[in-house]
């Protein structure tokens, strides 16, 4: 598949970044769609594991014993559950957990692997019950190098009505 614009490759790895939440979930589809429309493309799929700041509870946590090997369990089991059934065959599925600052770490792995396009959920209401950007999601966008599909929860409901009007 060419480029649609000149300069510019087509998609050839797409990051979904996930705290398994139901804005995320939602977001899942694009990332499939995505993914789907470029042969080829591989799925990336990022789960970071935030890492506690204050010291005494870094030390208290490593002091549980098999506690990383318990967490590793509970998130692949999630990511089987809620992921990978929604993965077509013949697409490449990359899964990466990572401990740290959210934000950080999914620059980090996007840089890493030269990734074309990232997919995430929107969060966060203020105060007076607008929808904002979610903190881990104004970074990305603000720092990110590569393309960003921010899709609110939002949309499910616009989504659904518009899907409904196609069947009448």
């Amino acid at each position: 598949m060419t480029a649609p614009f000149p300069g510019l490759r087509p998609f050839r790895k797409i990051l979904f970044c996930t705290d398994f939440s139901e804005n995320a979930d939602f977001a899942f589809q694009y990332a499939i769609d995505a993914a789907s429309r470029r042969p080829g493309c591989a799925l990336h799929l990022l789960h970071v594991i935030p890492e506690p700041e204050a010291q005494f509870w870094k030390t208290y946590l490593y002091e549980i014993e098999d506690i990383d090997i318990k967490a590793k369990a509970n998130i692949d089991a999630k990511i089987d559950e809620t992921y990978r059934p929604r993965v077509p065959a013949d697409m490449e599925l990359v899964v990466e957990v990572r401990i740290g600052k959210d934000y950080a770490r999914i620059l980090e792995y996007a840089e890493e692997e030269d990734v074309d396009l990232i997919v995430m959920g929107r969060h966060g209401k203020s105060s007076w019950g607008t929808v904002l950007f979610g903190n881990v999601t104004e970074k990305i966008t603000r720092h990110a190098d590569c393309a960003i599909l921010v899709v609110p929860l939002s949309y499910e409901e616009r989504a659904r009505e518009a899907n409904e009007k196609g069947t009448e």
